[in-house]
């Protein structure tokens, strides 16, 4: 089928040669109201790409989907079809990344958070400034609100400065359950484990060469550096700790998490109490499985013995 379009340049082409219109469009077969129309969806569509060229200036990595958010904020409402038929429109839509290695849905996660407060998760990730300063920051990420409890920027970051930034931490928002992290030599020192020991935290170690077992962390550094440390330029290492710290702020409070339905970590927040205040406090009580950050043991299911009929053996024919 020829859209209106095609067929409205058909007739220009005709007519380019010396026919009438009317004889143009009786051998094309195109009403003559059509070559009058006036198109109303692209007035209707050009202050929304307008506005999506905007938000898309202000926030280069982010797609349609997000975009749409903000757009809703503002009091453009709009389908996610109509989202991303405009966005490809206006020709912003980004490369596709490659397909990362997915692991097996089949594999249970080593202890879920339930609540608030439950499971914090830690790790660094590397920098450099343009003055060859080298960035370490240590991101703490609190896993079922997604929110970034602290990104502590550093030359370097021992085993103190961690205790030092975890024990702020503490004091704001209450102590966590666990704390999550791979093996590396700032987690597994032993004034980290002394100091956990006296502050009554349990430590879930994910096991080496496995880093999806601290997946909300992973994907938050990742987001960290595509969205972020990829876009902007550092001149010196206190010009990257006050930019770092606003743009954590935006994380939390204004950027739409697609695992949260598209809300931010602090309205995700306010309708889930920590876990010092959740009626349900339910923790693993297998000590030897808390350990070692498998959660807790689950239990075998019980299925009814089948119902014996009357009379016992075969049914004879």
């Amino acid at each position: 089928m020829v859209s209106p379009q095609a067929r409205r340049e058909q007739v220009r082409l005709v007519r380019e040669r010396g026919v009438s219109q009317r004889r143009a469009c009786g051998l094309l077969g195109v009403p003559r109201s059509t070559l009058s129309y006036q198109l109303r969806l692209p007035a209707k569509d050009a202050p929304t790409l307008a506005a999506m060229r905007r938000l898309s200036a202000q926030y280069p990595r982010y797609g349609a989907r997000r975009i749409r958010i903000f757009l809703r904020r503002e009091g453009d409402e709009m389908g996610i079809n109509r989202a991303r038929r405009l966005w490809r429109q206006a020709g912003l839509t980004l490369p596709r990344k490659p397909p990362n290695r997915r692991v097996a849905a089949s594999r249970p996660r080593p202890l879920p958070p339930m609540a608030a407060n439950h499971v914090w998760a830690y790790d660094f990730v590397f920098d450099a400034c343009a003055n060859r300063q080298q960035l370490k920051c240590a991101t703490v990420v609190d896993e079922f609100t997604h929110e970034s409890l602290a990104i502590d920027v550093a030359g370097s970051s021992r085993s103190a400065r961690v205790i030092e930034v975890l024990t702020r931490l503490m004091s704001v928002h209450g102590s966590p359950i666990y704390l999550r992290s791979d093996n590396g030599p700032e987690f597994v020192s032993h004034a980290i484990l002394k100091w956990v020991s006296e502050a009554r935290i349990e430590t879930a170690l994910i096991d080496p060469g496995k880093p999806w077992q601290n997946g909300t962390n992973e994907s938050f550094n990742g987001t960290f550096r595509d969205e972020y440390l990829s876009v902007e330029w550092f001149r010196t290492r206190r010009e990257a700790k006050v930019i770092i710290e606003a743009w954590r702020q935006h994380y939390n409070a204004v950027r739409p998490h697609s695992s949260l339905g598209y809300l931010t970590p602090h309205e995700f927040k306010q309708h889930h109490p920590p876990i010092r205040d959740h009626p349900r406090r339910a923790i693993p009580q297998e000590r030897s499985a808390r350990n070692a950050g498998l959660g807790s043991v689950p239990r075998a299911r019980w299925y009814p013995a089948p119902a014996k009929r009357e009379g016992g053996g075969r049914r004879s024919r």
